[in-house]
């Protein structure tokens, strides 16, 4: 036999199954394109003298690790898609008498031509790509970027390996399918199934469950921290719900609507209550996954978007003043402060402006009722939702800070609530018990608590001896985890950056030189390219898996189309055999069609709406507290994905119709 009979014979196989060899072909190359990219940018040493390097290096490694991980689960799944459509071919060619290791050096040779064609044309679009994706890296810090050719050898050898063991892995698991299976099972693998599916009502219940108490937990969860905890448990709850309502709760439903004849035995639900069963049965999973990935894709955008747009409010919330100090409630250490700060504007002729100049101590309790308790024994110490700080201060610094002439009385306060309002007239702590004057609209900008993501309570008591009372007792509670008692300096520079930065370095400087210790110095404008990197770094990844998502989503919907193409085929054709008018048949055929294809993203939709609380309280612990922000870019992302969506669905389409259109 001719040695390139096999290869020969591949290369035809791929050429004949074009429709669907081609999209998972191209699916392949633009995964190893975007996996080699994220890995050539994550070790780019040009990202080193960009500001925020470490952020949106820590943010691209970590995109390598999900894109790798979602290239394998991917390209697993749509392979086996392939074999499904396949194995009457694999079938006829046992029965023709070719043996079994024969189809496995034609499925040999048909990866290895997969992986080749994959990995070079992955390679060069990927490093094609590479310089404009760091070049628009460079845009989002404004940095300049250098033109020039660029190969990653380390990006390729990973790729190598990744991609060479995926491949690997997909003709291992073919040929077990090929193995197992008789000559027999091969060639009539497609008319396989076509029984009418069971009610499962078990899985119904469970399904509905389970997504039940997801969503609880997202509507219900308060507290940043418990939906830190909670989130990732809703989701896999969300997901296994979606999955058993799609293939058995779907299912179940339809047999319902079956079972009441005066709804079912009516020309239009006939044919479509009919078909949409064995459309759910062989679909489900296909839509589950459509659903998932459509959800993820609007949750990454969402959020990313809004931490991007945001970026200034952030800022302004972490870093309330240009230049702020920190010290240890020492008169002294912060008379120093003061004095070289002052002496070094007076020398670069700038102006300070927006003081902020107070005392403060912070606490961490647990919030009962009124009661702040800080017994660690106390049975609410681990209850997650009821943990919060407390930051105390006196009524001169709070006046002189937000110019205001408050007055208090022994035992009263005022308060304000970051996350939350306080809902009594009493708020007890340690052995005091205050009355609640009035709770105030805002509190002195203070960047570290604004970081807090517990919720937290800012008290003014009427004097310092309160304060330093107040100190002491949570030292005596505390121990060696008790908080400091400090000093909080900040004021505004009207200047330019450059001035800006080069007097932060100076003040930074002239401190050190001065012996001063125990303090913490902060720049807002040096620090803004923190979060330019850190939230880039968000919009980034989330921009590039969701490339992926769409284009898994794309190529699930055109197999999907595929598949029911040639299944709706025969129907449509029997349909008009036994004398059911053309016109009605296509309605219902293109009713199932439109109401299959369009169930995944109304179940996203849904999905989002419900994540929507705990997917907030998450953005808070990243300080974006503008929840109209949020849903305006939730809203225009569900705009854009959809008309996507419909795009998807014109062009996948037109491949469903040329297969069962009547000639």
């Amino acid at each position: 036999m001719n040695k390139l009979f096999y290869p020969k014979l591949a290369l035809t196989n791929i050429k004949k199954n074009s429709k669907t060899y081609i999209p998972f072909l191209l699916t392949c190359i633009i995964t190893i394109a975007l996996f080699y990219d994220i890995c050539s940018l994550a070790g780019n040493s040009g990202l080193d003298s960009m500001p925020g390097a470490g952020e949106m290096r820590m943010m691209l490694i970590l995109g390598t690790y999900v894109v790798g991980f979602f290239a394998i689960i991917f390209l697993f799944y749509t392979n086996s898609f392939l074999m499904k459509r396949r194995k009457k071919e694999f079938g006829l060619f046992n029965i023709l008498g070719m043996e079994k290791r024969h189809v496995s050096l034609i499925i040999a040779y048909e990866t290895l031509l997969t992986a080749v064609i994959s990995l070079s044309l992955g390679f060069l679009i990927g490093i094609s790509l590479d310089k404009l994706l760091f070049m628009a890296i460079g845009k989002m810090f404004d940095s300049n970027i250098t033109l020039g050719f660029y190969i990653s050898s380390s990006a390729i050898k990973t790729s190598l390996i990744l991609f060479g063991l995926i491949f690997l892995f997909m003709y291992l698991n073919s040929i077990r399918q090929i193995k197992l299976a008789n000559p027999i099972e091969l060639l009539h693998s497609t008319e396989y199934g076509e029984k009418e599916p069971k009610s499962k009502w078990i899985m119904t219940i469970l399904g509905i469950v389970c997504l039940s108490i997801g969503y609880y937990i997202s509507l219900t969860t308060k507290n940043p921290i418990t939906a830190m905890m909670l989130f990732f448990a809703a989701v896999i709850l969300v997901i296994i719900g979606t999955y058993l309502l799609f293939t058995a709760g779907s299912v179940t439903l339809l047999k319902a609507l079956k079972k009441n004849k005066g709804y079912f035995y009516k020309p239009n639900h006939f044919i479509s209550v009919s078909g949409m069963i064995y459309r759910m049965k062989q679909n489900a999973a296909g839509l589950a996954n459509i659903c998932i990935l459509s959800t993820m894709v609007l949750v990454m955008i969402s959020t990313t978007f809004s931490l991007w747009i945001g970026i200034d409010d952030l800022t302004r919330q972490r870093y309330p003043r240009e230049i702020v100090a920190y010290t240890n409630a020492n008169e002294d250490d912060i008379q120093t402060i003061r004095d070289v700060s002052d002496q070094l504007l007076k020398d670069k002729n700038l102006e300070k402006e927006n003081i902020l100049d107070y005392r403060y101590v912070e606490f961490t309790g647990y919030q009962k009722e009124q009661s702040i308790l800080t017994d660690r024994k106390n049975i609410y110490a681990n209850m997650t939702d009821a943990i919060c700080t407390v930051m105390v201060t006196d009524l001169d610094d709070y006046n002189q800070s937000m110019n205001t002439n408050y007055t208090l009385n022994e035992n009263e306060i005022l308060l304000y609530g970051n996350r939350k309002e306080f809902e009594y007239d009493q708020f007890e702590v340690f052995d005091y018990k205050f009355k609640v004057k009035e709770q105030v609209d805002e509190f002195m900008g203070n960047g570290n608590s604004a970081a807090n993501v517990a919720s937290g309570y800012f008290i003014v008591v009427k004097d310092e001896t309160i304060v330093n009372d107040i100190y002491r007792l949570q030292k005596e509670v505390y121990g060696d985890y008790a908080s400091n008692l400090y000093n909080y300096y900040g004021f505004d520079i009207d200047a330019s950056d450059t001035v800006i930065k080069e007097y932060y370095h100076s003040l930074v400087r002239n401190l050190g030189d001065v012996g001063l210790e125990g303090y913490d110095v902060e720049c807002k404008t040096i620090s803004y390219a923190g979060f330019i990197a850190l939230y880039g770094g968000f919009l980034f990844i989330g921009i590039f898996l969701s490339i992926l998502f769409i284009m898994a989503t794309i190529l699930i919907i055109y197999y999907k189309q595929i598949t029911e193409g040639y299944e709706d085929k025969e129907r449509f054709e029997i349909m008009q055999k036994v004398g059911m008018d053309h016109k009605l048949v296509k309605k219902s055929i293109n009713s199932q069609v439109l109401t299959v294809f369009f169930l995944p993203l109304v179940t996203a939709v849904i999905h989002l709406a419900f994540a929507f609380p705990i997917v907030s309280k998450l953005l808070s612990m990243l300080m974006l507290s503008d929840i109209e922000l949020f849903i305006y870019c939730t809203l225009g992302c569900i705009g854009v994905f959809t008309l996507v969506y419909i795009f998807i669905y014109s062009i996948t389409a037109k491949s469903y119709y040329s297969i069962v259109k009547r000639n």
